[in-house]
Formats: C-alpha cells, sequence, structure tokens
C-alpha cells in the first residue's frame, strides 16, 4: 500500500470515528434498582431528564455528579411509588421545565421553541438589508481620466 493511500485510509478512517455518536451510558451499578421492571421505567425517565451541568446531555448519559443525583432521586421516587409523570413533575418543581429534554409548549417556555426560528429569521432580515444597500460605488468618486484606467 503506498504512502498517500495509507494517509487517505487514516483521513477517513479519523472522519468516520469522529462522526461516529459516543454513547455512553453513565448509571453505575450501585445506582440500578433490584427490580427489573422499576429499572426500566428508570432508565426511560432519565433518557428524557436533562443534566443541568451538562445542557444538551440527558443524566443518563452524563458523568457529573449532579446526573448521578439526579438519577438517584428518580430512583428514590420510584421506589417510592410515584408514577413516571409524578416523578418528572417533582424534578420540574425543583428544576424547572429546563430539565426536561423536551419542554412542554407552553407560554414561559416559548423561547426555547421559537428562539432558533427567531434568531434565523433576524439573519435572514439582516442579509436581506445588506443585499439591498449592496456594496458602495467607487467609481462615483473617479474623476473621468481615472474611470479609464
Amino acid at each position: 500500500m503506498t504512502q498517500p493511500l495509507r494517509h487517505a485510509l487514516g483521513a477517513v478512517l479519523a472522519l468516520a470515528m469522529l462522526a461516529t455518536p459516543m454513547v455512553s451510558l453513565a448509571v453505575e451499578p450501585d445506582e440500578m434498582l433490584a427490580d427489573p421492571a422499576l429499572e426500566a421505567r428508570a432508565e426511560t425517565l432519565s433518557k428524557e431528564l436533562r443534566c443541568v451541568v451538562c445542557q444538551n446531555q440527558s443524566i443518563d448519559a452524563s458523568s457529573a455528579p449532579l446526573a448521578r443525583d439526579m438519577r438517584l432521586l428518580v430512583r428514590e421516587r420510584i421506589a417510592a411509588g410515584d408514577t413516571d409523570a409524578q416523578t418528572k413533575a417533582y424534578l420540574v418543581e425543583r428544576y424547572g421545565n429546563f430539565v426536561l429534554l423536551k419542554p412542554p409548549f407552553q407560554a414561559d417556555t416559548l423561547l426555547l421553541w421559537f428562539g432558533p426560528l427567531l434568531i434565523l429569521a433576524v439573519a435572514c432580515g439582516a442579509l436581506l438589508v445588506a443585499a439591498r444597500t449592496g456594496a458602495p460605488d467607487d467609481t462615483d468618486d473617479l474623476s473621468p481620466d481615472m474611470e479609464d484606467l
């Protein structure tokens, strides 16, 4: 195998590794519930809750200490007999709607839902204004002798 081909294959392999999502579950064995049905509910809920430290990571995938505390809290509530909805409501009461990876559509979460569209609209408007005004025409200031050059 030639040297350039080796480099090309190495680059393709490196890009493939970067493009592959690195999913690692941070749930420790000592956190798990003994009952498999309750543990399955806890895992499902943990995937729907945001780690407030890591921002865009579920508490199931986060290794942050606060995410561990939140996972333990979820399991505690489920073991105590709370429903999934009650457990979510408890965490929302404690951390706000931000803790939900899919926040509800209501007045206090409108910015979460429409913020990206608002930013896109402002950017498109700015580009439209810039395109309409155009670049200044420097030939207006030139004398007739200079325009020929």
